[in-house]
């Protein structure tokens, strides 16, 4: 399924046609045997990746009982205990990345808790930072010891593989400048 596509489509619904899908899909959710099918592909002590919506991320962890309509899970990173949807289980080893067809920097949608993105700060200077926590329209940074609310449009991510978070990184075409060399594409 191209996520990009039906992100794109919700963008020209109304609020209200969102909640009617969002309605539609949740009985078709619930419907048994979209559960049977995931159910019958689970076993106690198993090790599944689920989708962590808080997070926008997929998270690992081990199947504790298997319910009628839910699943009991033990998270793997928090060791807390979740009753969860059977539908939350990636069984298929799906891609739980959305990509946003966006001009410039991220979506919303391809942030994730957790992520090392780096940003060109006010003075010119490109930050890396770890996502600490996803609002609206901003995310929130953790760059050395200071937090930045940066707009998802101005994030990219991390290409020098030698960047730490937190690291205040000289732009190569900047920095050239600044020596008095030519600026190189």
């Amino acid at each position: 399924m191209d996520f990009s596509e039906v992100l794109q489509a919700m963008n020209q619904a109304s609020a209200f046609e969102l909640y009617r899908m969002r309605a539609a899909i949740d009985r078709v959710i619930d419907q048994p045997q979209w559960i049977e099918a995931i159910r019958s592909r689970l076993r106690v002590g198993q090790i599944v990746e689920y989708f962590d919506g808080q997070l926008n991320a997929g998270r690992k962890a081990q199947v504790l009982e298997l319910r009628r309509k839910q699943v009991l899970v033990l998270d793997l990173e928090s060791q807390k205990r979740w009753l969860m949807h059977y539908a939350s289980i990636n069984v298929d080893n799906a891609d739980v990345q959305i990509r946003e067809q966006v001009r410039r920097g991220l979506g919303r949608n391809e942030v994730a808790v957790g992520d090392v993105l780096v940003f060109i700060d006010r003075d010119q200077q490109e930050r890396s930072g770890t996502v600490l926590r996803l609002n609206d329209k901003t995310v929130t940074l953790l760059c050395g010891r200071a937090r930045w609310r940066v707009a998802c449009a101005l994030l990219h991510r991390v290409v020098d593989s030698q960047a730490i978070a937190g690291e205040q990184l000289a732009i190569a075409g900047f920095a050239a400048a600044a020596d008095g060399a030519a600026a190189r594409p």
